[in-house]
């Protein structure tokens, strides 16, 4: 899964050039905007997983949604949030733990694979070993250490969207606006922009970036 950064001097251009959904907080409800907010100010203390847990989710994470340096969304408090506070999707497979439970076992069996294959826990493996070691439990034969691979991949990147998309600087990269409460949108239909929102630029379009943060035109 690639994430581009979500701040623009991260060395990526803008795909929706000028558009901060942050700049129509004025036009939400006190308890839109409250919500809102607090997703962007200091993440919440870690509740639920202890410190080997955590190191391994925000390495999981990282992996799964491309993130890395400075200005990341918080996505192991966002997580860490919910299952300390018990909400969950409501469901679980009926052949896997409890959400919590399953979080607990899956990150410590990820820790065994990156021990096994490279003598470290999964967060001090680099990044390629990293990769490798998620595409081999991703794309493996049979269970995955009693658990089935798919619904294992299911539990991971359920919860890393649902956090990502839950920001608001995903909300940017992705061009959305935002609460639609208490204004709304009376510009309904495919490429009918709200006066607030700005078209995307394709990425064929736009310029591209080098390693060294530089522009090619």
């Amino acid at each position: 899964m690639r994430t581009p950064p979500t701040h623009p001097g991260a060395g990526v251009p803008d795909r929706f050039p000028g558009f901060r959904v942050l700049d129509q907080k004025q036009h939400w409800d006190d308890a839109t905007r409250s919500v809102v907010l607090a997703r962007i100010g200091r993440p919440s203390d870690i509740r639920f997983f202890d410190i080997v847990e955590q190191a391994a989710a925000t390495a999981l994470f990282d992996e799964l949604l491309d993130q890395e340096g400075d200005g990341r969304v918080p996505i192991t408090a966002l997580v860490d949030a919910r299952l300390a506070e018990s909400q969950t999707d409501g469901w679980h497979y009926d052949s896997m733990p409890i959400d919590a439970d399953a979080w607990h076992q899956t990150l410590a069996a990820l820790d065994d694979d990156a021990r096994d294959a490279h003598g470290c826990a999964f967060a001090e493996c680099d990044r390629g070993e990293r990769r490798e070691l998620l595409e081999t439990i991703r794309t493996g034969d049979g269970d995955w250490r009693g658990f089935h691979r798919g619904q294992v991949w299911s539990l991971w990147t359920r919860y890393a969207c649902t956090a990502f998309y839950s920001h608001p600087e995903a909300w940017d990269e992705i061009g959305f606006a935002g609460p639609a409460y208490p204004r709304g949108y009376k510009n309904l239909g495919l490429d009918r922009l709200e006066p607030f929102e700005v078209p995307d630029v394709h990425p064929d379009d736009m310029p591209s970036t080098r390693p060294d943060g530089g522009a090619d035109t």
